[in-house]
């Protein structure tokens, strides 16, 4: 069917359903020709908006062709394994790969790969049209970008293995509007495809790109010390239509104010990968570490937690609460003492602060881990698939020792309504002690 957008010119709409595996088919509506310049994946031909019909989400549909199928059949096994292994990135700041299949036809074979659509364009786009407005970049917004970014790279470096991202540049570094900064182009292994490193040939990013160019962690701290340091500029300025210059990147580093600032792009960028710091190192550097509020520590606490409670449980407790009571008091021995109440705490505000915190705008970067937390089974599988996942032996389970000191209940009616739509509804309502 043939339908018009308002965004783009005639667009013909397909539909398309792939079966990935035994009672799991995606359904997708692939908009032709609508390209979009995302940029996910070095390498990739081409790059197409869709729709996923099942979520009612706007994804890209990006495609890695191979002309020598015998070359592709050779490494056919290890194209599986790194795309498996970019399947379980999970992370907030980092473009999601959704799913993946291989089609194979009579004259070449290709990788169709389903990944997150970034709707509010790249960085490189907001800087240039943050100096077009003549305005400088805000030194608190710098800090919060350079934490997601770092918080991402951290992740990806301390897999087993570990990934690196290799073309990370203001092209490939995504901004929402409410400041969630994503990272996209992650690509563990180019050496599958002869156009994996295309990227690096283009004249106005080589300057994003490591004199050494390896296949250590450092490429990434590199490219990362430009980004950074063009994030504070606004733009390093090149020369015509070549490449950025040596000379160029100094002056602008040395055009920075502050002093701290200056000495931190200038550690992400030493000549000697050796000698530059790790991107756990420089969440510690001066110029981002700050000790995290016990609001912030309470929220990623909850968070973390969250598949453990039920879907309303924060509006469930504050509504139960009087406004007026207290909840917290700061006692003095000199002057009276400070009353915290509930009423002081804004349930709206609230309910923004731990979104911001799960959507990834506020990580927590001085508790960092050596190795990523697993993603819980629960949450890695829709409801259906939780149902159908049958276990061969039950878990065993441990017996609680302890004594109860406090036990606290309440009484709460909760509906769980299965739409056959997919639009399902959870009503949940308290129960007071005079009803029955």
């Amino acid at each position: 069917d043939v339908e018009f957008e308002s965004y783009t010119n005639l667009v013909l709409s397909v539909e398309f359903s792939k079966e990935l595996s035994a009672g799991i088919t995606w359904t997708f509506c692939y908009y032709l020709p609508l390209q979009v310049s995302q940029g996910n994946v070095p390498g990739v031909e081409s790059a197409s908006l869709a729709m996923d019909t099942e979520e009612g989400v706007e994804v890209v549909w990006n495609e890695v062709l191979f002309s020598d199928k015998k070359v592709f059949k050779a490494q056919e096994e290890k194209i599986k394994e790194m795309f498996e292994n970019l399947m379980q990135v999970e992370h907030p700041n980092i473009v999601k790969f959704h799913k993946y299949w291989l089609d194979m036809k009579e004259s070449q074979a290709r990788v169709i790969f389903i990944t997150e659509y970034m709707s509010s364009g790249s960085l490189k786009q907001f800087l240039k049209k943050t100096k077009k407005n003549h305005k400088t970049m805000n030194v608190k917004a710098w800090k919060r970008w350079c934490t997601q970014i770092l918080s991402a790279l951290s992740y990806l470096h301390s897999c087993d293995p570990p990934i690196i991202h290799g073309n990370l540049t203001c092209d490939t570094i995504f901004i929402q509007h409410n400041g969630l900064i994503k990272i996209g182009s992650v690509f563990p292994d180019t050496s599958v495809h002869s156009k994996g490193r295309q990227h690096r040939d283009e004249q106005r990013n080589l300057h994003f790109f490591a004199p050494e160019y390896g296949n250590d962690y450092s490429i990434d701290i590199f490219s990362f010390g430009i980004c950074a340091l063009e994030m504070a500029v606004l733009e390093i300025q090149a020369n015509g239509d070549a490449a950025v210059s040596k000379e160029a990147i100094v002056n602008a580093g040395q055009s920075l104010e502050d002093p701290l600032m200056r000495e931190f792009t200038q550690s992400c960028l030493r000549q000697d990968p050796k000698h530059r710091p790790t991107a756990h190192d420089l969440l510690f550097h001066r110029v981002l570490f700050e000790v995290h509020s016990l609001k912030l520590l309470a929220a990623h606490c909850l968070i973390n937690n969250q598949y453990l409670l039920p879907e309303n449980c924060v509006e469930e407790k504050t509504k139960s609460f009087d406004p007026n009571a207290v909840m917290a008091e700061i006692k003095h021995g000199d002057r009276p003492g400070v009353q915290l109440k509930y009423s002081h705490v804004s349930p709206l505000e609230l309910d923004k602060f731990l979104e911001d915190v799960k959507n990834g705008i506020y990580p927590l970067m001085n508790f960092a881990c050596a190795r990523p937390h697993p993603v819980p089974r629960a949450l890695s599988l829709s409801q259906e698939q939780v149902e159908t996942v049958k276990s061969p032996t039950p878990e065993p389970q441990e017996t609680e020792m302890r004594k109860v000191r406090l036990l606290d209940s309440s009484d709460i009616l909760s509906l769980f309504l299965k739409m056959d739509d997919k639009l399902h509804r959870q009503l949940s309502c308290d129960i007071l002690p005079s009803e029955s």
